[in-house]
């Protein structure tokens, strides 16, 4: 267990922590209770960063909701309000690393919009659960509660445009009547992506049990140079471009690293055949007229993105054979541009990766062919791919289309490769499990996330139509693929 510092060591932040505001409210039906809301400014002077310009792929994300992910970690050995403490400044300290996140959004008089970073705050939330146990919402085999997870956030399906009044980031620490507690963080998601998220919440952590921070890089080198601006008519912010009451089931979905080596090797496998059909797709495989098959190895997590989207099509029995279906991967650009930008870049450097194919073509081809396009799309999707849709946005800006409209479509977010666990120790252990709130959830909308064991497994957190994901959970060629994680046995 990693060293956590004394909590009357980090009280010198006390000056940039306002007092807490008790909160007078009954309990809601989660069991989850707010106590108290505190203001938290960033420690030691004004910061002297500036007006930092929201890029062609911030600003496209102000229609989307805030980022909300937590961890659940074990029950802490300290005192509940020495936990407090040391959380509230360490928050402070870090919050003075990333001034961006205690900032504001400010629409400049040319309409373009920027993070003013004037140490405006942000909100920690101190919550208690005392009726409910780490087992509540760790359910194998079940749906995600979304009723209780709802409640270990605040800010709850806030719209990104709405930082410009409202805290870019907010906080809740909540503490189950086991003693295991749930640090919840929102988001704004035109100010990060996943990668800039997840690089604070490490941050914070390692700053609770003493470690050095890796710094983010603040320059607007993403496209920095863009004059194109999104205008909003008489200050009224864009609405979420789904409808967020539309019914779905959430479940998460636990690929063992055993059940992703064979797929990978699935996918890399060979036609079967030694006749002709083999001879002709190895001709084809490199024949660079054919790109949609010059590729290198699939990787494991395109394998699997692949037999989910065979997987899902399959469940939605109302797609018409001829209908195209499209698989979207978010894609982290800084190391795909050239020249390339900083791994700390701080910010949104994603694009959304399309790899379409029609129905028909799913059901009557393998795995190994549907792998090969995404590997092909993906593959492709180098520095003059980004600066193409770059341009073409700049030429015709507009929010970023979430969505499904013809409900055929799979939107894989998050990365296997973010270090949620990884880094993630405030000093007690390592946490138990990733969860997310509502933000931004729609049928075919799915989310990435790393196995905690660390063995190559995976976890994906899937959003589905009710009777879409009924039908997958009979699909017995993908669920031989799912097994319950070790530490939820």
């Amino acid at each position: 267990m990693a060293q956590m510092l004394p909590a009357m060591t980090m009280l010198d932040a006390a000056s940039a922590i306002m007092p807490k505001q008790p909160i007078c409210v009954e309990a809601p039906a989660s069991g989850i209770t707010v106590l108290s809301r505190q203001p938290v400014r960033p420690d030691g002077p004004p910061s002297v960063i500036g007006d930092l310009t929201l890029s062609v792929s911030d600003l496209p994300m102000l229609s989307c909701h805030y980022i909300q992910k937590g961890l659940f970690f074990p029950a802490p050995d300290v005192p509940m309000a020495s936990l407090v403490s040391l959380l509230v400044s360490t928050l402070s300290r870090a919050l003075a690393i990333f001034p961006a996140l205690a900032g504001r959004l400010v629409t400049l008089p040319d309409d373009r919009v920027v993070i003013r970073c004037n140490d405006a705050g942000v909100e920690f939330y101190h919550a208690v659960a005392p009726a409910l146990s780490l087992d509540d919402f760790l359910v194998p085999n079940a749906d995600v509660p979304t009723k209780l997870t709802k409640d270990l956030f605040p800010m709850d399906r806030t719209v990104s445009y709405d930082g410009h009044r409202r805290p870019l980031t907010s906080f809740q620490l909540t503490v189950l009547g086991d003693g295991a507690v749930f640090i919840g963080v929102v988001a704004n998601h035109a100010v990060v992506d996943g990668t800039s998220f997840w690089h604070f919440y490490n941050t914070w952590a390692g700053l609770c049990r003493g470690a050095s921070p890796k710094l983010p890089d603040f320059r607007r080198n993403f496209f920095g140079e863009s004059t194109a601006v999104l205008r909003f008519p008489g200050g009224v912010g864009p609405a979420v471009t789904f409808d967020p009451d539309a019914p779905v089931r959430e479940r998460i979905f636990h690929f063992s690293g055993d059940a992703i080596r064979e797929l990978k090797a699935m996918a890399n496998r060979r036609s079967p055949s030694a006749g002709q059909d083999a001879e002709v797709y190895g001709k084809m495989a490199h024949d660079p007229k054919n790109p949609q098959l010059v590729r290198g190895e699939i990787s494991s997590f395109q394998s699997l993105c692949a037999q989910i989207w065979i997987s899902t099509t399959r469940a939605r029995k109302r797609l018409a054979a001829d209908a195209t279906t499209t698989l979207r991967l978010a894609v982290n650009c800084r190391h795909r541009l050239r020249p390339a930008v900083s791994a700390a870049y701080f910010g949104n450097a994603i694009q959304s990766a399309p790899t379409t194919a029609t129905v028909a073509e799913l059901a009557s081809n393998d795995l190994r062919w549907a792998a090969s396009k995404l590997n092909a799309s993906l593959a492709a999707y180098g520095d003059d791919a980004i600066r193409g849709v770059a341009a073409a946005w700049q030429a015709a800006p507009r929010c970023f289309p979430l969505g499904n409209p013809d409900g055929a479509v799979v939107t894989m977010g998050s990365s296997n490769r973010f270090p949620m666990y990884e880094g993630n120790d405030f000093g007690w252990g390592r946490p138990l499990a990733v969860r997310s709130g509502r933000a931004n959830k729609f049928d075919g909308k799915m989310s990435a996330f790393p196995g905690r064991a660390g063995d190559g497994s995976v976890d994906i957190e899937v959003c589905l139509a009710p009777d879409t994901m009924a039908a997958l959970l009979r699909d017995e060629e993908f669920m031989q693929y799912v097994s319950c994680p070790s530490h939820l046995l």
